[in-house]
């Protein structure tokens, strides 16, 4: 007797995780809505900001003492769940052929405050 086991079709190459063979992943926060994520599962951006706001740097020049000062900045790793992340339209789903495309997307450069590249 032979049994044909059905099984489910396969969406993406790597089941929407990074982990390969690596077992259970620890859980991040989702900074959006607070759910529980699968570290290699979430979608991650990293965020560098100056600790002062655009307004207010150009008095804290004024008032320094110091001619060249360079302004601490804020290192930040933001995690998201995928949901969230579609929600807020941090990715986009893609079509069939463009989910095939592993290239990374085009980074983002910014010149002197301005942005530029991208879409």
């Amino acid at each position: 007797m032979h049994v044909k086991t059905l099984s489910m079709p396969k969406k993406r190459r790597n089941r929407g995780r990074a982990k390969k063979n690596a077992g259970r992943k620890r859980r991040v926060a989702c900074e959006l809505s607070g759910k529980l994520v699968p570290k290699d599962k979430a979608i991650k951006r990293y965020i560098v900001r100056n600790i002062v706001n655009a307004a207010a740097i150009s008095d804290l020049k004024e008032a320094s003492v110091y001619a060249e000062y360079a302004l601490p900045k804020l290192y930040y790793k933001m995690y998201y769940c995928v949901g969230a992340a579609c929600h807020r339209r941090i990715v986009r789903s893609r079509s069939k052929t463009e989910m095939k495309n592993r290239q990374p997307p085009p980074r983002r450069r910014y010149n002197d405050g301005k942005k530029s590249g991208g879409k």
